[in-house]
This record gives C-alpha cells, structure tokens and sequence, in this order.
C-alpha cells in the first residue's frame, strides 16, 4: 500500500517506471509464539497501466513450516486522480493444498491520507471472500514515523475445508514506529493485535485453538 502514496509523488506521465517494496519483513513473538513474516510487492509499469506483484506469508519457527503463504498478480490502470482498479489472479499456496482466486480491487489515498485497498476474491471452488485495508501515518519527524494498519476479513458463506464461517472471520490491529536511516530504509518496532471472528472463531474454539493473539514484532521496511 505504501506505492500510493509514492505514486503521488513521483510521476512520470507515460515513461515506464518501476518500485520494489518490502513493507513487513519481520520477526514476532506473542503468546509464547515466534514467527517471521513477510509482506512485499513490485510494480512496472506507467501511471496509465501497471503490472503488480504481491506476496505475503508467514512461517512459524515453533512448527517449522509455512503457516501462510499467497502470492498476487494484478494489471491495475486508474480510475480517479487517486485510486486504482486492479485484477488479476491470487494463489494460496498455505494452509491446505493451495487454492486460486480472481481478484478485482481497489487501491488508494482516501481522504485524509488514510492509504485503503479493498479486494474481492472468486476461489476456483466458487466461493466468495473479501480483504479490507487501511494504514495511516503520523510524522514525529522526517524520520521517526508512526504506522498504524487495520485488516478485516469477510467470507460470503462457509469453507469448511478451511474451517472459516461466513461473515466477518478476521480482524487485525497493529502498530509500528519506525526510524528511516535513509528514506528507503527503515528498521521498526511494534505491537500487533488479531482476533477471529463470529462463526469462525466458534469453530477455532471447538477445535481448541486461539482466537485472540496480541504479538510484539521487529522488523525492517525497504523500497527501491
């Protein structure tokens, strides 16, 4: 999400022009948990049509594995001075034995600078889900920077398969404070909230599980 903001700042009309982004490249710890998590995205392209790659995931060090993994290919072009509508295809390649998914979404600067993408994802099983973001920023300085994010994930019906309930089956709070060493490098710090939801978490309660983590994260955030 941070390309938003980098594309109101660097434009450079039909000259085809490219970012790489590691948002999250961190390791946490909570609830007696360590994992490592990655978030990173690419574009190539020109302000009027762009190709972006977006991969995300999430490995485990108590349970040595990838807990989470997805990998994102979308065209994008712009449909207001501030948003873009993108599409493209989506694989999950954890948990399970890997799922695909069209996509079409929107990305932007909403009001405010609050930086939003919206997604909807059709599985190939027919089965429909949506992915709402936002992130927003407070400047202490020109280095030390606030980032406080908000995920919330909603399923049209139920994938028993993957033990979600329809409705709202997710949500995540988190906030980091970084300080950039230059502009495109940025070590942080930061807590990290989430919690299942509705029908979801009643099934991750009858299986055991927990519905609730609180983490703290460390991390560093590159582009070039």
């Amino acid at each position: 999400m941070r390309a938003a903001r980098h594309e109101l700042k660097h434009h450079h009309g039909g000259q085809a022009d490219f970012l790489i982004l590691g948002d999250r490249l961190e390791l946490s710890r909570g609830d007696g948990e360590e994992a490592a998590t990655w978030e990173l995205q690419g574009w190539y392209g020109t302000d009027e049509r762009r190709l972006w790659i977006e991969s995300d995931g999430e490995y485990s060090f108590d349970h040595d594995e990838v807990e989470e993994a997805e990998l994102q290919v979308l065209f994008g072009k712009p449909i207001s001075p501030y948003f873009d509508l993108r599409a493209g295809l989506r694989h999950d390649f954890e948990p399970g034995s890997g799922r695909s998914h069209a996509v079409l979404g929107v990305q932007g600067l909403a009001p405010y600078w609050f930086e939003v993408d919206a997604s909807l994802f059709l599985s190939e099983d027919g089965d429909l889900s949506s992915r709402l973001e936002a992130e927003y920023e407070v400047l202490f300085t020109q280095r030390l920077i606030a980032q406080m994010s908000a995920e919330l994930d909603l399923e049209a019906s139920d994938v028993p398969e993957l033990a979600l309930a329809s409705g709202p089956t997710a949500v995540e709070l988190g906030l980091r404070l970084r300080y950039e060493i230059r502009r495109e490098l940025a070590p942080y710090v930061g807590v990290e909230w989430s919690r299942l939801l509705s029908g979801t978490a009643d099934l991750a309660r009858d299986a055991g599980a927990e519905v609730e983590a609180t983490r703290l994260v460390a991390g560093l955030r590159f582009w070039y």
